[in-house]
């Protein structure tokens, strides 16, 4: 019998503000769709934290026995400066701003953003579709729009009637929001735009002479908006109704709140039934932003070379850190709370490495079957990766007892006990054993502190032929040197 018919699993919707049990639309299966990166830049760590939280979401469908199709998009066209629909395309200008062409972008940060997920242990999505690979789609779904009379052709540029929609259906449910207190806190449009309403959202915009990425159209030659997107990928991939669609909180209004009026005025029907919606990130109580200095890239806490953190730290700290937190809540990052995560996560694995020394008994005082479903519970309460932790560390203080004899198993539920420990920590959460030996860590420092000196040395003897040697062979190998005030330091 499959894992999910035994366990009750209540999923936050967005859409309704409550806690509902999922029911699947086809049992046994689960459709699911996030929305993916706008790839024109390094992807940053509040990206990560809600591509992780549905990660371990993914894990844990799978961890039931459902058969899951996992759809996640990569945004190489059509998003915008700012979100709104007039102005630049954020990788447009990337391409303009680094004489490259918009592909050249697309390539170099769709691999960095596959490298760092590859480094936090996520599993790859079922399909990973692009936004330049659906054009046809999309324009197809203009079309069927326009058709109905909710789409209109303004110059060239395709808009969503927002108004019209409302007179049969509900535009703003998602966020809470009516179109009656939008409209009357917008500006007039005195004729500066081809929208009849300011809230219109654009479906195709024509391109300017100057725009380089572009695509002949029935309209214009031009480029899609970036809502119709996810409309056309997600419907492609998981049919007109499916089971959930996720994403960051930002991507509430308007982003989502317009796929579901596209949808619903393509097909007449409600496309998804349960959304939801990842917290932010902040660092040391502050928004993240490159502007102020106040922002670390994931990259940047595995290698150390930040002015924020005291040292490097591990993709699976880095990682236990962030499941620390429920995924609807907002979550500091700072170098006091890493620490401390690490303390833990080395202390979990610490115990998962001694259970293989534990021996059975006759007899179990361990009432382990519902230590394991108080495990099921956590994950069943809307994914509540904080409190399963919580239950694993109780399962921590369970093998102590064991390893001291004031507490027994038998061989059954030890072997159980052993199977449902590994099972959450390393398939459901997605954590993995980073332990390194420490004399092989003493050892590789000793080695490289005494390149450092004879660079120093050869500095020094102004032989900087083989200064410069010893630095290009110790980053050909990963090692990255660092010069400062106090002398050089390394990172891996």
């Amino acid at each position: 019998m499959p894992l999910y018919k035994s366990q009750t699993l209540k999923i936050y919707n967005s859409l309704s503000g409550e806690k509902e049990t999922f029911k699947p639309i086809h049992e046994g299966n689960v459709g699911m769709y996030v929305c993916g990166p706008t790839v024109y830049s390094n992807v940053h760590l509040g990206n990560v934290r809600t591509f992780m939280s549905f990660d371990v979401i993914f894990r844990y469908f799978l961890h039931l026995d459902y058969k899951v199709r996992y759809v996640r998009n990569i945004t190489d066209v059509g998003h915008i400066v700012d979100d709104v629909d007039e102005g630049e395309d954020k990788i447009a200008k990337k391409a303009r701003l680094e004489q490259l062409e918009p592909m050249e972008v697309v390539q170099r940060y769709t691999v960095d953003f596959h490298d760092i997920l590859n480094a936090f242990n996520f599993l790859p999505p079922s399909i990973e579709p692009t936004a330049t690979g659906h054009i046809i789609e999309q324009i197809e779904i203009i079309k069927t729009i326009i058709d109905k009379g909710i789409g209109y052709e303004a110059n060239g540029s395709v808009y969503f009637d927002v108004v019209k929609f409302n007179e049969t259906n509900h535009y703003g449910r998602l966020s809470g929001r009516n179109i009656e207190d939008m409209l009357a806190n917008t500006r007039d449009l005195d004729g500066q735009s081809d929208k009849r309403n300011p809230q219109d959202f654009a479906l195709w915009k024509k391109a300017e002479p100057q725009h380089i990425m572009r695509w002949p159209s029935p309209w214009s030659d031009g480029f899609p908006g970036w809502h119709l997107e996810c409309t056309a990928m997600s419907t492609k991939y998981l049919g007109n109704h499916f089971d959930i669609h996720g994403g960051g909180m930002d991507l509430k209004f308007p982003h989502h709140e317009c796929e579901i009026a596209q949808n619903e005025a393509c097909t007449g029907q409600t496309p998804v039934n349960y959304w939801m919606h990842a917290n932010m990130l902040t660092l040391n109580g502050k928004k993240m932003a490159k502007s102020t200095g106040n922002n670390i890239l994931p990259r940047e806490i595995l290698t150390g070379d930040n002015s924020i953190l005291s040292k490097a730290f591990s993709a699976s700290v880095a990682r236990f850190f962030m499941l620390q937190a429920h995924y609807r809540s907002i979550l500091d990052f700072s170098d006091d709370a890493i620490v401390a995560a690490e303390k833990g996560y080395k202390r979990l694995m610490e115990a998962i490495e001694s259970l293989k020394e534990l021996d059975s008994k006759s007899n179990s005082t361990l009432d382990i079957a519902s230590w394991k479903q108080s495990c099921y519970d956590a994950m069943n309460d809307d994914f509540n990766s904080p409190i399963l932790i919580a239950q694993l560390f109780e399962g921590v203080r369970f093998i102590n007892l064991l390893k001291e004899g004031k507490e027994t198993l038998t061989t059954t539920d030890l072997k159980d006990f052993s199977t449902a420990m590994q099972a959450f920590v390393f398939d459901v959460l997605g954590l993995e054993d980073e332990k390194l030996s420490d004399s092989n860590n003493d050892k590789l420092e000793g080695t490289v502190n005494m390149l450092i000196e004879m660079r120093k040395q050869a500095r020094d003897n102004k032989n900087f032929a083989l200064s410069d040697q010893i630095r290009d062979q110790l980053i050909a190998l990963g090692i990255q040197l660092k010069d400062g005030k106090e002398g050089t330091t390394f990172t891996i």
